[in-house]
């Protein structure tokens, strides 16, 4: 590159012009510092000689051809204009003529540049600035020119410095403080994980006390709690955060409520899925489904098969010897299971993911019942919503012919579902008759087809498989009709006793009375929702007239509380959020708003993470979300003393039906021990605290005797145990039925007297042998 011309050179005479004075590649020569401005105030002089002729001779060459004038040489132009506010040249090297020279036909690139030439320097002098930005983002630009080898023209000496940039927008955001903050609610489900593991490794369920596993638990367990609802609470309050994270944490909530008890425990809990596991067995066994003629009581699970058999099928396809291998793990896969159902439903009335996410998280904290461990009613229950999510979803009023011909698949669909219920469970098909015929007395779901076809099949069932079983239980279920109070009561034999039973039963009862609570604020608070969402109030309020049903064993209350929590979440979860949106409203507010002017995109920009300022709407929500998550664990948990078998008694209950000839009869204190009804249909079970309460109190008083007189019954070579495991102590003491005292001087009354023989003995119970001598 050619230096720029010193003070000396500039001196110089100027050379002749030479032969090439005609090509493009000519510059202007610089102007002297005495010469006189002009009258345009440019400096230059008057002489409008061509530039070409003030430049140093070139070697001759062929023109080159013709080419389109590029944006680098304007800029290069512009930048040899004068400022029109001093009347000079920023540059040393200026131009001699204030025009251009006319081009001649035989070079149009000549003529083509100094057009450029001239327009650009009109631009120039209006925005100065942009034309310093252009030559200092253009440091190189070049004409074109007819040399053999290109050449370069000397740049100037002067320029100004690049401006400063004002608009940070138009700057890529750092890679990393942009991944940081958007995967900075990660940090929360770690933290909790980490906790959660620890807590798994350093709790002892070894010797648990009335308030189950509430106080066996590692205090880190609880923390991890605290850390997982708070990072839960910021993720899903953000709008910008994807539905993943919320996702992410309501599936670490399931693992951490559900899958702790599978972990710390080595044999699965509760009685009732140890039964089922028994009806699977026998099914397995039998081959068929047999009738109250040969399976007594027993024959209920017969003539509603569908679990068994679902399960049956699952046992011979994984290779496994029982349900037993993998029960553990039901609470899991069902509550799992619920999630999405439960977000079909919810998204069918709102796109706000807070709202959507808070309402599945309180679902989640609220659904203590126990319902999900392996049982009918958990796959049942999973369906009940499943069949609300296409009603919902289908069923409304579509405003056109092609939805109504599109329904006939979903009917099809609908039908098989509710199959599925009605030959699976006997009250969820009545829970869900009156949750549709709710929602069809409504004008946007006035459609019967749903709650007809489930009044048909519920119907056939009954009048076809089940009727044997109704038409025994009829008298009774008459005549509990409209008793809501001996229906709402739970009865003899199940009031908690003693401090931490009573604690754990007070836990439960706030719970689910803080999320009504929520729910009835979230009505009145949110008055969009009570129009727009009405049909998930009908689904909270259409369970409630159950109570004038049935008793249900004593648990109609916790299953209509169950039914009635996919509603009520919704709404709870409203009365935690400050402004709630729905579709309708959306849409509505789309149709009436002005179109917006298109706008530049910019590149999204996800903040870092920041506590918010102390506030109402945010603080106390927050503690809310807390307390009802902690207080989850002693509803849900409290009464594992009870429901935890350890191996010992497992294999003590074992070694029982290992041994005991056909048509044997066991004798226990209640049904609460592992195995209960193993092999039910060849072994006989009487629980003497089931019986009248005289009965009892004879036992009580003399206990040998009147055990053994109960007993004698049996005939050779049949059998007759007596069975006492820790398992029914802890359930007769924390339900108020017999406590610790009057089971010991049971147990040491029977090991006293010579009409029972000792069996087997661990510390997980006795079995003892009527004698054949009694």
């Amino acid at each position: 590159m050619r230096p720029p011309a010193t003070p000396r050179e500039r001196s110089v005479p100027e050379p002749t012009p030479g032969p090439e004075a005609t090509d493009g590649s000519h510059r202007a020569a610089p102007t002297p510092p005495d010469a006189p401005e002009t009258a345009d105030g440019t400096g230059a002089t008057s002489d409008p000689a061509p530039r070409a002729a003030q430049e140093p001779p070139t070697p001759a060459a062929s023109p080159e051809p013709p080419t389109t004038v590029s944006r680098k040489q304007a800029a290069k132009a512009a930048a040899t204009s004068p400022d029109p506010t001093t009347g000079r040249s920023p540059q040393p090297p200026t131009a001699t003529a204030t025009q251009p020279p006319p081009a001649t036909a035989s070079d149009p690139v000549t003529a083509a540049s100094q057009e450029s030439a001239a327009t650009a320097s009109e631009e120039a002098s209006v925005r100065p600035g942009r034309a310093a930005t252009a030559r200092a983002h253009h440091p190189t630009a070049r004409e074109p020119s007819t040399a053999p080898a290109p050449t370069t023209t000397p740049e100037p000496s002067g320029s100004a410095p690049e401006p400063p940039v004002t608009d940070l927008s138009d700057l890529a955001p750092a890679a990393w403080p942009a991944r940081a903050a958007a995967a900075w609610p990660a940090l929360p489900l770690l933290v909790a994980l980490a906790l959660w593991v620890y807590a798994t490794r350093h709790t002892d369920v070894s010797a648990l006390d009335d308030f189950g596993l509430v106080s066996a638990l590692h205090p880190t367990f609880w923390a991890g709690l605290a850390v997982l609802t708070a990072g839960f609470w910021f993720t899903v309050r953000d709008r910008r955060r994807p539905g993943a994270w919320s996702l992410a944490y309501v599936l670490v909530l399931l693992v951490m409520e559900r899958a702790t008890q599978a972990l710390l425990y080595p044999t699965p809990l509760y009685a009732w899925a140890w039964k089922h596991d028994a009806v699977i067995d026998h099914l397995l066994t039998s081959g068929g489904l047999q009738g109250a003629d040969r399976l007594g009581d027993m024959a209920v699970y017969d003539q509603w098969p569908g679990f068994f058999a679902a399960q049956a099928a699952l046992v011979r396809l994984l290779g496994v010897d029982n349900a037993a291998m993998y029960m553990a793990w039901w609470p899991l896969v069902s509550s799992v299971l619920l999630l999405l159902p439960l977000l079909l439903i919810y998204r069918t009335f709102t796109e706000d993911r807070r709202l959507i996410w808070t309402a599945v998280w309180l679902f989640c904290v609220g659904n203590w019942v126990g319902q999900d461990y392996f049982s009918p009613q958990s796959v049942a229950f999973a369906l009940h919503l499943g069949v609300l999510a296409v009603v919902l979803r289908r069923y409304g009023r579509s405003g056109g012919p092609h939805g109504r011909q599109g329904q006939a698949v979903w009917t099809v669909l609908l039908s098989v579902l509710v199959t599925a219920i009605v030959v699976s469970h006997q009250l969820t098909p009545g829970m869900l008759v009156v949750t549709l015929v709710a929602l069809a007395l409504t004008r946007r779901y006035r459609d019967w087809v749903p709650a007809v076809t489930t009044v048909v099949i519920f119907l056939a069932w009954c009048l076809t498989a089940a009727l044997p079983f109704l038409s025994a239980a009829m008298p009774d279920m008459i005549r509990s009709i409209g008793d809501i109070g001996a229906n709402v009561e739970t009865g003899y034999g199940t009031t908690p006793t003693g401090t931490g039973a009573v604690a754990t039963s007070w836990a439960a009862r706030l719970l689910s009375g803080s999320v009504l609570l929520l729910a009835l604020a979230g009505v009145v608070r949110q008055r969009v929702l009570r129009h727009r969402a009405l049909p998930l109030l009908l689904i909270a309020a259409a369970p409630l007239p159950m109570f004038a049903a049935s008793s249900y064993g004593s648990e109609m209350i916790f299953r209509v509380l169950m039914f009635m929590l996919p509603g009520a979440a919704f709404f709870a979860a409203a009365a935690l959020l400050p402004k709630v949106r729905t579709l309708a409203a959306d849409a509505a507010a789309r149709d009436t708003a002005p179109p917006s002017p298109a706008t530049r995109a910019r590149p999204r920009r996800v903040p870092l993470p920041a506590l918010p300022r102390p506030r109402y709407g945010v603080w106390v929500p927050l503690l809310v979300l807390l307390a009802g998550t902690l207080a989850f664990v002693p509803s849900y948990s409290g009464k594992d003393r009870v429901n935890y078998f350890p191996p010992r008694e497992v294999a003590l209950v074992q070694q029982l039906f290992d041994q005991a000839p056909d048509d044997s009869l066991v004798v226990a204190a209640n049904r609460n021990y592992p195995l209960a009804y193993e092999q039910y249909w060849r072994v006989d079970h009487y629980w003497f605290l089931d019986d009248d309460r005289r009965h009892v109190d004879e036992i009580v008083r003399d206990p040998a005797t009147v055990l053994a007189r109960d007993m004698a019954a049996v005939e050779p070579p049949a059998r007759a145990y007596f069975l006492l495991t820790r398992g029914q102590t802890a359930n007769s003491e924390m339900n108020g039925q017999l406590d610790r005292a009057q089971l010991d001087r049971i147990r040491e009354s029977v090991a006293s007297s010579p009409a029972f023989e000792l069996v087997a003995e661990n510390d997980g119970g006795v079995l003892y042998v009527l004698t054949p001598a009694s």
